[in-house]
C-alpha cells in the first residue's frame, strides 16, 4: 500500500502515477501519493513525433512523472513523462518501495498493540510529515541514531516499539570504494618499512580494509554510509602512506577501482 499524502503536489515533483484513460491527444493518469487527477498532454509523454499514444502508455501502467503545473482554484494538474530520466525514474521507485517498507513498520506496530492501523498511520503522520518528507526519511534517522521518536512527539510506548522494528528492519545505507595500492622499499629492511608504513597509516575503526595482494601489492576497500565520507577516509589512508613511504625513499602507487 501507499498511503496518500495531503494536499497538491508541488511544480517540479515526482510523483507515481497510475494511468487511467488515453486519449488521442491526452493522458489521464491517478496520483497514487496524493488521490488526485493529473493530466499529461501528448507533447509531454515523449520526444519526437507520436503517432499512437498507446505504443508509450496503456491503462493500468504505473509511470513516474514530473509536476509541470498546478492550478489550485480548478485542481487542474499538468504532468511530464518525457522530462523524467531514467535515473529519476529508477530513483523515484526505489523511493517508493522504501516508503511502503516503512509503512509495513507502522501495519506491524498497530498491529503488536492491538491498534488500528490508519488511526496509529496518521499519528505518526502528523508528527514526522512537518519535518520530514516521507516516512523512510525519518525512520532511517532513527535506525542511524540520529533521531528519537519520542522526541518529535510520539507517546513513549509507540515510540519505542517503532523504534525498536525500525533498528530491526532498516539497516543504515552502505557505499563501497576501493583500489590497489603497491608498495615498494629497496632498503634492506624493506618489508619492515612497508609492514610499518601499512600499520601506522591505518586509523582503526574507520571502515577501511586491507588485504595483501601478493607482489608488494595491497587491496584496499572503505564501507561507509556515503561516498564523501568515504572517499576522505581513503584519501587520508593514501596521504599518509605516501607521505610515509616517501620518506623512506619507497616507491608507492594507487589505481582505484571503480564504485560498488
Amino acid at each position: 500500500m501507499l498511503f496518500r499524502k495531503s494536499g497538491f503536489p508541488e511544480e517540479s515533483e515526482l510523483i507515481i502515477c497510475t494511468v487511467t484513460k488515453v486519449h488521442p491527444t491526452s493522458v489521464f493518469c491517478n496520483l497514487d501519493e496524493y488521490g488526485k487527477t493529473g493530466m499529461i498532454y501528448i507533447s509531454e509523454v515523449s520526444p519526437g513525433r507520436i503517432r499512437n499514444l498507446r505504443d508509450f502508455v496503456k491503462e493500468g501502467k504505473i509511470i513516474v512523472c514530473k509536476v509541470l503545473q498546478v492550478r489550485h482554484d480548478k485542481g487542474h494538474i499538468d504532468l511530464s513523462l518525457r522530462r523524467v530520466t531514467e535515473g529519476q525514474k529508477r530513483e523515484k521507485i526505489d523511493e517508493m518501495k522504501q516508503e511502503q517498507k516503512s509503512e509495513k513498520i507502522i501495519e506491524f506496530v498497530a498491529g503488536k498493540l492491538k491498534m488500528d492501523f490508519k488511526t496509529l498511520y496518521d499519528q505518526v503522520k502528523e508528527k514526522v510529515f512537518p519535518e520530514h518528507r516521507a516516512l523512510n526519511p525519518c525512520f532511517e534517522a532513527v535506525a542511524n541514531d540520529n533521531l528519537s521518536l519520542e522526541e518529535l512527539g510520539i507517546p513513549k510506548k509507540i515510540s519505542d516499539e517503532l523504534t525498536e522494528i525500525i533498528k530491526q528492519r532498516i539497516k543504515p545505507p552502505e557505499v563501497e570504494i576501493g583500489g590497489r595500492l603497491k608498495l615498494v622499499s629497496y632498503a634492506p629492511d624493506g618489508v619492515e618499512i612497508v609492514k610499518n608504513v601499512i600499520k601506522t597509516s591505518h586509523t582503526p575503526n574507520t571502515g577501511l580494509k586491507i588485504t595483501y595482494a601478493g607482489g608488494g601489492s595491497y587491496n584496499i576497500s572503505v564501507i561507509s554510509p556515503d561516498y564523501k565520507s568515504a572517499e576522505k577516509i581513503m584519501d587520508d589512508f593514501i596521504n599518509a602512506a605516501k607521505k610515509k613511504m616517501e620518506a623512506e625513499e619507497g616507491i608507492i602507487s594507487f589505481e582505484r577501482a571503480g564504485n560498488k
